[in-house]
Formats: structure tokens, C-alpha cells, sequence
């Protein structure tokens, strides 16, 4: 599903530009990709698990979200450097038709500008116009308290906690916590 680009002033006045992918955002997202994954314990991947992903791959990728009916992808653009991402996704199924998934990162150096809010609206929005959908689930890692407030900010209520779901490098276990986010209309 391609989402019309628009702009974005952040709080600290740099313009940010949202829309889907295209090709020109390849290796920007591998970028962002390896480096957000050393910025924090709460992404599902380390640095060195990035090898895994590759132009033609992320080409692949961004060709199927942008000509898919139950999905759409936003990247975050600021000075031309994929600043972060989210994503949309429901099945076609008539049992889980009514529920999506969504997900949502951010480069660190782009927190606290307003960004995480900006695309959860645009994902609500998108959610709220397909009559099917009931609710937007997602998960976030134990100790996220950013991601928790963002979420919660956003309408989301804890349903359901997946203990020990995450084991770091050295050995920590960590909780991983379901929301979900009833439609509205």
C-alpha cells in the first residue's frame, strides 16, 4: 500500500519527510537498520545479525509492502537519512482479519522529537479506514519505558505478557509484553 508523502516539523524544527519506501531508501535502511540494533537491547536483532539483510532483499521487500493490500510501510527521512520506520500488517483470514500488527523504531538521535507519535497516527488512521479492523496489537520488551508511554499515549493497553520471551548476550531474560489498541469510529 503506497501512503501519499507528507512533512513533518519536529520539535526541534528540522523538517522530517514521511512516506513509503522506495528504492532510493535501500541502503539507508540497511544502515538504520545495523546501526538502531546497536543502540538498544530493545530491538530484535543485534549488529551482527544485520548480515542477513541485503539490497536485494530490501528491494524484494519494499516492492511487496507497496503493492500489498494489508500492509504499508513509513519511512522516516530527515536530511535524506532513514531516521527510522514503521509498519502495518493484517492477515486476509476471515478468523484474524479484524486484528493488525504494527511496529515502530526509531534512530536514537530522532527520540523525543514527536516522530513515534506522528507515525502511530498515520497508522491509526490507516487501521480506522479498513471496516474489518478491529483492533492494532504489537509487543515491546520489559524495560522499554519509552515505547510503553509512546504506546499507552497512543491507546494501547497491556493484555498479555510473554515471561522470559527475550534472552540477551549475556544470559538475561527478559518479559516481553502484548498491547492492543481497540479501533475506534
Amino acid at each position: 500500500m503506497i501512503i501519499n508523502e507528507f512533512e513533518y516539523t519536529m520539535k526541534d524544527g528540522r523538517k522530517a519527510l514521511i512516506r513509503s519506501p522506495k528504492d532510493e531508501d535501500i541502503q539507508g535502511t540497511l544502515d538504520y537498520l545495523y546501526i538502531s540494533a546497536g543502540e538498544t537491547e530493545f530491538i530484535l536483532r543485534y549488529p551482527e545479525e544485520c548480515g542477513k539483510y541485503t539490497a536485494e532483499g530490501e528491494k524484494a521487500f519494499f516492492d511487496r509492502i507497496n503493492a500489498s493490500d494489508n500492509e504499508a510501510m513509513l519511512v522516516c527521512l530527515v536530511d535524506g537519512k532513514v531516521a527510522g520506520n514503521c509498519q502495518i500488517t493484517w492477515k486476509k483470514s476471515i478468523k484474524e482479519g479484524h486484528r493488525a500488527s504494527v511496529a515502530i523504531a526509531l534512530l536514537k538521535d530522532y527520540w523525543g522529537q514527536g516522530i513515534g507519535t506522528l507515525l502511530f497516527q498515520e497508522m491509526i488512521r490507516i487501521a480506522e479506514e479498513n471496516p474489518n479492523l478491529l483492533q492494532m496489537e504489537l509487543e515491546f520488551i520489559e524495560g522499554n519505558h519509552r515505547a510503553r508511554a509512546l504506546y499507552e499515549k497512543m491507546g494501547f493497553r497491556i493484555t498479555g505478557i510473554h515471561p522470559n520471551a527475550i534472552r540477551l548476550k549475556d544470559g538475561t531474560l527478559l518479559n516481553e509484553y502484548c498491547m492492543i489498541r481497540e479501533i475506534r469510529r
